[in-house]
Parts: C-alpha cells; sequence; structure tokens
C-alpha cells in the first residue's frame, strides 16, 4: 500500500510529486505516479513540439521544483547561454532549458520508479485509504490519493468541423489530435483556425515550413496580452476577493472573466507580422459556421453563407473543452462517495484542496478554489503548496 498515489503525470502531476518528496512527505518507494503515457510530461512535451514553442509565456520562476530560483541556478551551474535561456523582461525560460530543468529534477528525484503507465478506470474509498483499478486490470492502493488530471484529452470541435469530418475525404484535425499526421501528409494548402497562442505559434512554424501555403483564419481582432491572466492572480491581490465570494457561480464567472482567453504575447505577434510581411504567411478575417467539400478542397462559409475561404486541410486551434475531465470515473466516483461539487460540476474544495478524506485535487479540478492560475505552471506549484503545507 502507498502513502501517495498521484493520477496524472504531467505539469500537475509532477510538481505535486516533487513537492512531496522535496518535502520529505513521503519516499520514492512509497509513491505511485499513475498515466497513461510512456513517460513524465509525455503529453507537454509533444505538444509543445508540436507547435515549436521556444519560449514559455510564463516567468522563470514558475517552473516543477520548490525553491523559486531553481530554474535560474540550474541555468548558471550548466552553463546555458543567459541570453537564449531567457527572453524578454520577465525572463521567460527558453522551452528547452524548461524541459532540461524538468529532467534534472524527474531524475534527482528518481520519479521513473513512481511511474506506473495506465489509464483509471474506477476509484473506490477503501478502509482508511483509496483502491485504484486501471484498464489492464491492475488494482493499486494507497492512503492518500491526489487527483491531477487536466483538460488536455478533451480538444474542442466547433459543430461545423464535426460534421465536416464525417464527409469522405475530409482533411480536418485539431492540433492536439493523438492521430495528427505529419504536417508533410497533409492536403496543401493549410488553414490553421484561432486567434491565440496557440495558432500564431503553429501559423509562424508552418509558414517557415511550407512559404505562402498556410492561412491563418480567426474571427477576432488579436487579443495582445504578456500573461493568460493578470498577474495579480499570482497572490492576494485578486485571490482574496476571490476567496471571500462565497457563489461558485459567482467564482465561475470571474474566473471565465479574468482569463485572456485566445490572447497572445505582444512579442509573438510581432513574430506574426514579420512572416507576413515576407509572404510567407497570410491571415484572413472570418467566422466560419459552415463547410463543404468541393473538387477536392474544404469550401469554409460563415453564418450568411458567403464563401470565406477555401483550403486542402484545415487545422483547428481551438482549445480544449472547459467540461470535467475524467468522466468516464470521476462522474462515479463522485456519485458513489458523495463528493461535493458545484453546480459547473467542478469540486468544492478545502482551502488545502482536499474533496474528501485523504483526497485531494490540482489543476483544473482545483480551479473553483485556485481561481484561473489553477491550470497553469504557478498554480500547479501554488498548489501543492497548500497540500504540503496542510499535512
Amino acid at each position: 500500500m502507498y502513502e501517495w498515489m498521484i493520477v496524472g503525470g504531467g505539469i500537475q502531476g509532477i510538481t505535486m510529486a516533487t513537492f512531496l518528496l522535496n518535502r520529505e512527505k513521503t519516499s520514492i518507494d512509497n509513491l505511485a505516479i499513475i498515466d497513461p503515457h510512456s513517460e513524465p510530461l509525455k503529453n507537454w512535451k509533444r505538444c509543445t513540439n508540436l507547435i515549436s514553442m521556444p519560449y514559455l509565456r510564463s516567468p522563470f520562476v514558475h517552473h516543477l521544483d520548490v525553491e523559486p530560483f531553481s530554474l535560474q541556478a540550474f541555468v548558471k551551474s550548466e552553463s546555458y547561454d543567459w541570453n537564449t535561456a531567457f527572453y524578454g523582461i520577465y525572463k521567460r525560460p527558453s522551452l528547452q532549458v524548461f524541459n532540461e530543468h524538468c529532467k534534472h529534477i524527474i531524475d534527482e528525484l528518481l520519479i521513473h520508479k513512481a511511474w506506473i503507465q495506465g489509464r483509471v478506470r474506477d476509484v473506490k474509498r477503501m478502509g482508511n485509504g483509496w483502491s485504484v483499478e486501471l484498464h489492464n486490470g491492475r488494482e493499486l492502493r494507497g492512503k492518500n490519493l491526489v487527483l491531477a488530471i487536466g483538460i488536455g484529452e478533451q480538444p474542442s470541435w466547433p459543430e461545423w468541423a464535426e460534421r465536416l469530418k464525417q464527409a469522405p475525404g475530409s482533411s480536418v484535425y485539431h492540433i492536439f489530435d493523438s492521430d495528427l499526421p505529419n504536417f508533410e501528409q497533409l492536403e496543401y494548402p493549410l488553414t490553421i483556425i484561432g486567434g491565440g497562442i496557440t495558432s500564431v505559434h503553429l501559423a509562424i512554424k508552418l509558414s517557415t515550413l511550407f512559404p505562402k501555403d498556410v492561412t491563418l483564419l480567426k474571427r477576432h481582432p488579436f487579443r495582445l496580452y504578456d500573461f493568460d491572466s493578470d498577474p495579480g492572480w499570482l497572490g492576494p491581490k485578486n485571490q482574496r476577493p476571490f476567496h471571500q465570494l462565497s457563489s461558485y457561480k459567482k467564482r465561475r464567472q470571474q474566473i471565465m472573466t479574468a482569463r485572456h482567453k485566445g490572447s497572445t504575447p505582444r512579442d509573438l505577434y510581432v513574430k506574426l507580422l514579420r512572416c507576413v510581411r515576407q509572404g510567407s504567411l497570410h491571415i484572413a478575417d472570418g467566422q466560419v459556421k459552415q463547410a463543404m467539400i468541393s473538387n477536392g478542397q474544404i469550401m469554409l462559409y460563415d453564418e450568411q453563407n458567403h464563401m470565406i475561404h477555401q483550403t486542402g486541410t484545415v487545422l483547428l486551434a481551438t482549445g480544449f473543452k472547459p467540461t470535467l475531465p475524467g468522466r468516464e470515473w470521476l462522474t462515479p466516483m463522485i456519485h458513489n462517495h458523495r463528493l461535493q461539487c458545484a453546480e459547473c460540476g467542478y469540486p468544492i474544495l478545502s482551502k488545502s484542496l482536499q474533496w474528501g478524506p485523504n483526497l485531494y485535487v490540482t489543476g483544473a479540478l482545483a480551479e473553483l478554489e485556485m481561481g484561473p492560475i489553477a491550470r497553469n505552471i504557478s498554480g500547479a506549484r501554488q498548489a501543492a503548496e497548500r497540500i504540503v503545507s496542510s499535512l
């Protein structure tokens, strides 16, 4: 029987494991990290590599380790070039440096020893702990359970794209689909749907690979923000009044308002415009409501049935569904153990992010307590700190 089991081995789960181990709340032999992927941060690496994200959006103090200046110290100890390791006034780390730092932490703490590859089928309360059953039939038991799952397996598909996908010969994909073909295998030209940071990264990458064959189709003007929510949410300035809201419906509304959804940093926008000036990328405006295939091309129409654009392949950079993740096993778990949820279906938690006896959550599931930063690296750090400090 493990002392701690963590479901989810992405940014949230590995941060939680790091805090538990470094604060000596458990040992690696008493820890299990359950995740469907073959290694820690596998999906993070796949998604960020897919769009060739050169630098993170968050500053250098947001990483997986306990000490806030750990990443900075790592860069100095490994003799990285400071000018390429960090970018801009907020010292945003390069993806390479961030991933190398993650690897250093994972190796140093022997995280691989705790890794259990598998997909959860059922979770039950057992005596003074929890039982987690996997799809392969394996059962794991532990005293404490942390749910660190996110919405990364819930790509958002507009209705028109869902319909288009059913048409024979259609070439439409969500950029984070697990079955996305290599870009070289797609039908040209390529059209990216979206106006946020993912679509901009992708447009810059693809316009370099396939100049003049890429269009970015957006439905709103570019929203320029350095971060995906106001930095005031990192501390008491915004968190205190948020916690004073007794209505979880109002908390959800504030989270939705606070997030700079579909936004991109100004420096990335400047790079995008450079691609347009060089003639390698085209930007178009319009909101797609309907799509059909004609003569091997995808025709995109607006709500007045006017054709906006025609293309060979549609790539959706439309984010993820905000619905409750892990519903196939989490919904029965909520029902069977009478776990408290708000009207939106998300957990109602204590300040220490406890949802039930020896049951904790981080990431998206902690939004109603953590606020709009819950899904971010900063949110992962604050959530882990809250849980560990309460033990």
